[in-house]
């Protein structure tokens, strides 16, 4: 019970600020383009630190980092209620997300270790529902939240299952060790962590930055180029990196892996665009917008759990292409949004596309081990998941990028109808400095929402591109499917 709350917490946190993103916006006075900081650091630290969750175990001991990984990651939900500033608050969420980075591979080590082997496939079911329900209900808990006790609440609310969890796994879990001896490879986990952070700190901060003219981006670009070319030239001259090299000859692993990223690439950024749009430009209440998202991860458990007792004699790249086509089809109805609409529009297309992608995950997973060697299964399991954190973090990062920019072009376009020689302007003359004020606001509001419809296109494109990818994939071989999407 412990070691699934503890998975459900560590994914609930990705989320939970989403819906309540105004309130902690107005709180630290943070600016629209830190807003996807609130995400992006968290995930990127987890990734960062979830590989290296293995050796740590063997070499302290799975008990001690896990009650440690809970200790920080209590020590930073205060952080988090205590920060004035942007730069505190994200600095606590990267203390946070790196602290749960070993949260869920090491619950999930706990329940298969402790529970029969006849067990396993249902516990693997059952910790892939956890984490998703932990992701998907944060919206709307922080949202209520946020709304009716105030921002901080919704990091006050980890801290009794926190609690829990440390008091469970010290009085009921034994202590165990791997062999010390295991290498590990900090400098390939190093260099290629440097190429990503520079990329994330790239896309993040461009904008504000003026890209290159500012000293800082070229910084970060330099960063980024050297760490992938430093792991580059190291995954080709040693035999043994993190990632093994053997792991990219399985073509259905190797595809997969793209495709997953392309999961990630949707999954978090569609909440962090939804609920801004409903509660900013559409005007709905934090709570309503969390509640709103609630069918979307309804019906992505709903397929998951479907998809995964789908007959062995259904071919499963059907199960891919057909979670292709929902996603696909659901964010082309998130085209359609207008300042007219109801909420209706926004569920419809957030249960379409979260059914696809619900069998998508199951589908993909089934893919990318039933043709792996079973010797590369732990280190396809991490790859496999830095695959979709990565997508989610580069994701927001995009997203939140192209925005902005395409705002201020639209809202410029826009403007434009108020120039001299157009019968618009001569209303405007008329108008007080507080009726401009009021028709600037509506421009604002019509560019930001064509700017927001604009990155669903985004995401759109970006499963059209994966989509013939799933024609590469071969028939998984029976008999070897692992039980979970770790």
């Amino acid at each position: 019970m412990a070691a699934l709350l503890a998975t459900y917490m560590q994914a609930m946190n990705i989320s939970i600020p989403n819906a309540a993103v105004l309130h902690v916006q107005g709180g630290l006075s943070m600016t629209d383009d830190e807003i996807g900081w609130v995400f992006s650091s968290y995930i990127a630290a987890s990734a960062i630190v979830m590989p290296m969750t293995h050796w740590l175990a063997g070499r302290f001991g799975r008990k001690v980092i896990f009650q440690v990984s809970i200790a920080l990651f209590s020590l930073a939900l205060m952080l988090d209620t205590l920060a004035t500033t942007p730069l505190q608050f994200v600095s606590a969420r990267i203390l946070q997300g790196a602290a749960s980075g070993t949260l869920a591979p090491i619950s999930m080590a706990i329940l298969l270790h402790e529970l029969p082997p006849f067990r396993h496939g249902r516990i693997g079911i059952a910790w892939s529902v956890t984490a998703l329900l932990g992701m998907l209900s944060g919206p709307a808990i922080g949202g209520w939240l946020g709304e009716y006790v105030g921002w901080h609440s919704i990091f006050y609310i980890s801290l009794p299952m926190a609690g829990f969890i440390a008091l469970a796994m010290g009085v009921y879990l034994k202590e165990k060790k791997l062999h010390k001896s295991e290498h590990f490879d900090f400098f390939g986990l190093a260099t290629f962590s440097v190429g990503i952070a520079g990329l994330q700190m790239l896309l993040d901060r461009g904008e504000r930055m003026e890209w290159f003219a500012s000293p800082e981006i070229w910084a970060e670009a330099i960063a980024s180029a050297l760490g992938f070319y430093l792991y580059i030239v190291h995954v080709l001259t040693k035999d043994e990196h993190f990632l093994n090299k053997a792991l990219f000859k399985d073509r259905n692993f190797s595809v997969a892996t793209v495709m997953f990223f392309a999961f990630g690439f949707v999954l978090l950024p569609t909440l962090a665009l939804t609920s801004p749009m409903l509660e900013e430009l559409l005007g709905y209440p934090a709570d309503t917008a969390g509640f709103i998202t609630i069918p979307r991860g309804i019906a992505l458990v709903g397929a998951l759990l479907l998809t995964w007792r789908a007959p062995t004699r259904i071919d499963n790249r059907l199960l891919v292409i057909g979670g292709l086509a929902l996603v696909v089809y659901g964010n082309w109805r998130m085209l359609g949004y207008s300042p007219l609409m109801d909420w209706w529009p926004v569920v419809a297309a957030g249960a379409i596309q979260g059914a696809g992608l619900g069998m998508m995950m199951p589908a993909l997973t089934r893919a990318a081990f039933s043709t792996l060697d079973p010797r590369f299964r732990a280190e396809g399991t991490v790859l496999f998941n830095l695959s979709r954190l990565y997508g989610s973090t580069i994701g927001i990062a995009i997203v939140q990028l192209y925005f902005y920019s395409n705002t201020q072009s639209m809202h410029l376009a826009l403007a434009n109808n108020l120039r001299p020689y157009r019968i618009a302007s001569q209303a405007a003359g008329s108008l007080s400095g507080q009726g401009l004020a009021l028709m600037n606001e509506l421009i604002t509001g019509q560019a930001a929402l064509v700017a927001v419809i604009g990155q669903f296109k985004l995401l759109m494109i970006a499963m059209l591109i994966v989509s013939p990818l799933a024609l590469l994939l071969r028939k998984p071989r029976s008999g070897n499917i692992p039980g979970v999407a770790k």
